[in-house]
Parts: C-alpha cells; sequence; structure tokens
C-alpha cells in the first residue's frame, strides 16, 4: 500500500518536482496512459490498491471514491487549487482526506489576469491582426491607470490581483465574503456589494470558488448592470459565468468585452464566443506557468507525504471534517 497515482498529463515532464518528495517517504509513482485526461472509467481501473492520488482534473466520483477506499485509498490531493471533480462529501463519508495546492499559484493567475486586462486595454489582438495586415492602426489607446477594477472574491489570488492593481494605479472595489479589512485600508479598495462591482468597475474580475452560491453569478442581470465601456475577466471557474447571458451583452454591445481563461465546459473547442472580435481568449491556462505547475506538484506531494504520516496540514485540507476518521482509519 504505497502507490501514488499520479493524474495530470504534464507533470510527466517534470518529475523532479515531487517524485523525490514521494519516494523519500517510500511511496511508488503510479502513471497511467498517456493522455490529456483521465476518464472516469480509467481513474476506477487505476485508482484501487494507491493509498493516494495526485490528482489533476480527473473525475473522483462517489463510485470511484468508495471503490478505491475499501483497497486503501486515503488522500486525493489536487495540483491545483480548485476541486470541482471531487466530490467531497463522498470522499469525506469514506474517510479520504482531500487537499489542495494553497499557496501555490496566485501570483500566476493574477499574472495572467493583468495580461487580460492590458490586452483588452490596449486592444491588442486588434491591433496585432491590423499592423500584419499593413494597416498601421496607430491611434491612441486607453490607460488603465485611474480606471476602477472591481474583484469578486478576495482570496489569495484576489489579494494579489488588488496588489497589482494598486500597482498599475487603478481605484479599487472588491467584494468578499470574508474581508481582511487592514489589507483593504492598505491598498486603498474600497469593500462594496457585488452588484456595486459590477456597476461600478470599468473592469470586473472574477475570483471566486465555483460553489452553488458562485455558479452563474454573472448573468443576465448582473450583466445588465455593467457599463458599456467595461469589460468582464474570468480566470476563476467556467461555471461561474453563464456564457448565454454573456454571448448575448457581448453580441449586443451591452458591455465592451470579455477576457476568459475558463469556459462552461472544458475542453473548450467549439463555442460561439469564439467568433467574436470583442473577446480575449486563453485555454485555462492562468495558474500553470512553468514556476507555478511545479510547486502545485510539490505541494500536492508533500500533502501526501504529511498526511500519511499523521501529520495535519491545515492550509490544505478542504473537508476537515473527516479528520477523525481519517486518523482513527
Amino acid at each position: 500500500m504505497n502507490r501514488v497515482l499520479i493524474g495530470p498529463a504534464p507533470l510527466r515532464e517534470i518529475p523532479e518536482a515531487y517524485v523525490p518528495v514521494l519516494e523519500a517517504a517510500g511511496l511508488v509513482p503510479v502513471f497511467g496512459p498517456v493522455t490529456p485526461k483521465f476518464t472516469e472509467a480509467q481513474v476506477a481501473e487505476l485508482l484501487p490498491g494507491c493509498v493516494a492520488s495526485l490528482a489533476g482534473s480527473e473525475p473522483y466520483t462517489p463510485a470511484v471514491i468508495a471503490s478505491a477506499a475499501k483497497q486503501g485509498l486515503k488522500v486525493i490531493a489536487r495540483a491545483g487549487v480548485g476541486y470541482d471533480e471531487v466530490n467531497v462529501s463522498a470522499a469525506t463519508e469514506h474517510g479520504v482526506a482531500v487537499t489542495i495546492a494553497a499557496g501555490s499559484n496566485q501570483l500566476a493567475v493574477a499574472e495572467h489576469t493583468f495580461m487580460l486586462i492590458l490586452a483588452l486595454a490596449r486592444k491588442l489582438l486588434p491591433q496585432h491582426a491590423a499592423t500584419k495586415a499593413g494597416q498601421w492602426p496607430r491611434k491612441a489607446n486607453e490607460p488603465i491607470r485611474g480606471k476602477t477594477l472591481g474583484v469578486i472574491g478576495v482570496g489569495r489570488i484576489g489579494h494579489e490581483v488588488i496588489r497589482l492593481g494598486h500597482a498599475f494605479g487603478m481605484n479599487l472595489l472588491a467584494c468578499e465574503i470574508a474581508p481582511d479589512h487592514l489589507f483593504f485600508e492598505r491598498f486603498g479598495a474600497k469593500l462594496v456589494s457585488a452588484d456595486e462591482v459590477f456597476a461600478q468597475a470599468d473592469y470586473v474580475t472574477l475570483h471566486t470558488p465555483m460553489t452553488p452560491l458562485t455558479e452563474h453569478m454573472v448573468n443576465e442581470r448582473t450583466l445588465g448592470l455593467m457599463k458599456p465601456t467595461a469589460y468582464l475577466i474570468n480566470t476563476s471557474r467556467g461555471p461561474v459565468v453563464d456564457e448565454g447571458a454573456l454571448l448575448k451583452a457581448l453580441t449586443e454591445k451591452k458591455i465592451a468585452g470579455a477576457a476568459l481563461d475558463v469556459f462552461e465546459h472544458e475542453p473548450a473547442k467549439q463555442n460561439p464566443l469564439f467568433s467574436l472580435d470583442n473577446v480575449v481568449l486563453t485555454a485555462h491556462t492562468a495558474g500553470v506557468d512553468t514556476r507555478s505547475i511545479r510547486d502545485m506538484a510539490n505541494y500536492a506531494a508533500r500533502a501526501i507525504v504529511k498526511l500519511l504520516a499523521k501529520e495535519w496540514p491545515d492550509e490544505w485540507v478542504v473537508n476537515p471534517e473527516v479528520r477523525t476518521r481519517f486518523f482513527a482509519g
């Protein structure tokens, strides 16, 4: 019982980030077939007999978890900060700890967010296309200094986005259910409601987890609050945005544009948003620069080792209610 399933395909290219951590604890990494993402059937086949999973975005359903837990599964450690594909309640029921790599990629996401904001503000893609076509589109662009940045969700990533917004000389609005008032005061961020963010910000950027409360929080109503000159940026989770409502708002020019790193259905290969010229798109890459991907893999491996050594990394465990049952097992 010392096998650890390695889920994310990109981690095969950087074994030095996590394999030594596992092997030093007597654990053996197990790799499945080369595929962008394991299916539920593949996880169900590969996971039983493993004490832990260093997980990517493959599905950990109740059936998969129940079967693997009977054969010794103790930890599902996400090499990332989201855990949409892990059925946490099923994991808790079967005594399996679920962890995330909190603290590993907030700077990567914040940098990517500002890349998107600047691309929108400076009309990077239209300039690029027109310049290549020989049109020489030398026109004045909008600055972001002095503009209002609205941040919805001020966790680790939101904090870094506010820091960067402050550095760029932006006015800062934020919506957060558990605010750090001293941080807000230090960086001059004003705490307001979500509706106020949508109504007042020139750039609305989303940094919330995917929960029943945040699903489609960006919808026809909230998009209707935005200024026609405003932009929406989403580097959080795709289902936070109702893409049908966003498509309508963009097509009817009710908002100026959007930048999306995440989509309701991924991988997003056919999407009507792709046909619009007021949208900037990336492929869910905000949190995975070459440094953060190593950190995420390393943190996940360390979480596995700590838990199997009967240590409890509070900052990484997302189902703390499993603790008593985990240690009893």
